[in-house]
């Protein structure tokens, strides 16, 4: 599939900032196999007085940007033409947990995609006593059936609820509401796998969505998206999952960056010499391109 992506972030602040420093990570990457990059631009109003790109620990597009001057608004956006071609998902090779685990053990890499990264408990999602007794009632024979029958099970048990949590909302806070967006949702099925000693990452991105049958698609009214990558032992590597919509990583999920939670990928994170609060706005447009034929 080939799309078109458009994202716009504005804040707005109650005072005007006098300087700031900022860190931006929205632009997808091309990934070997799954997706690639035609095009992308990332822009910014005002401009910055400086801006650096780089790539994070984790290979995400990093921009790094600083305002001197005072300014009492920040305009993002970023576009980009990108084409997804995810391999179908093949035979279950995996193992089970204990077996995962021995295979784990032979691992020594500490790289970028190591799973020893994505074992541990992070900021966002702890290993909590009750989410592991949870995901303990997913496990299966294999690891891949472990962590699709977690996936279907969230996306079953929690109620999708845009108001109930904020973006530093744990998955322990969200476990126990049952609500929550994409971020939560991953955080719990994170932090769930990693109870059962299962490597489990969190993925930023963006969703095709398709309007109702009739009614017309509205421009800017998707957000960012979220789900979770999943360390299926030696021979099934990494699988991906979305526990919000109950379903594997499909050729309408576009990826833009791996961390261990939601802190490692936030698309802006940063510092303001300001005196007031900030109005956040966010709109995403993504778009199938269709190619006519010559």
């Amino acid at each position: 599939m080939l799309y078109d992506i458009r994202l716009h972030l504005r804040y707005d602040y109650d005072a005007a900032a006098g300087g700031g420093r900022h860190q931006v990570r929205v632009l997808p990457p091309t990934i070997p196999g799954v997706q690639r990059v035609v095009a992308a631009s990332l822009s910014f109003v005002p401009a910055p007085s400086e801006r650096f790109d780089f790539s994070d620990f984790f290979g995400n597009s990093v921009t790094s940007i600083a305002f001197r001057d005072a300014h009492d608004a920040l305009d993002i956006r970023m576009s980009a033409r990108v084409s997804v071609s995810r391999p179908e998902p093949g035979l279950d090779v995996s193992p089970d947990i204990r077996r995962l685990r021995e295979e784990l053990g032979a691992v020594h890499s500490l790289a970028p995609a190591s799973p020893h990264h994505f074992l541990a408990a992070s900021d966002h999602a702890g290993i909590d006593p009750a989410i592991t007794a949870y995901a303990k009632d997913s496990a299966g024979s294999s690891t891949v059936g472990t962590a699709m029958a977690l996936c279907n099970r969230i996306h079953r048990d929690f109620t999708y609820d845009g108001e109930a949590t904020t973006v530093q909302t744990r998955a322990s806070d969200a476990f126990g509401l049952k609500r929550g967006v994409c971020q939560d949702f991953s955080h719990i099925m994170i932090a769930g796998l990693r109870g059962l000693g299962i490597p489990a990452g969190y993925v930023s991105g963006f969703l095709r969505t398709i309007p109702p049958r009739g009614k017309p698609r509205l421009e800017g009214a998707d957000a960012m998206h979220a789900w979770v990558k999943v360390w299926c032992g030696r021979d099934a590597g990494w699988q991906e999952f979305d526990p919000t919509n109950g379903m594997r990583a499909s050729n309408d999920h576009i990826t833009v960056g791996y961390g261990r939670d939601y802190s490692d990928v936030a698309p802006i994170v940063g510092v303001l010499k300001t005196t007031g609060g900030q109005v956040g706005e966010q709109a995403v447009d993504v778009i199938p391109v269709v190619l006519e034929k010559a």
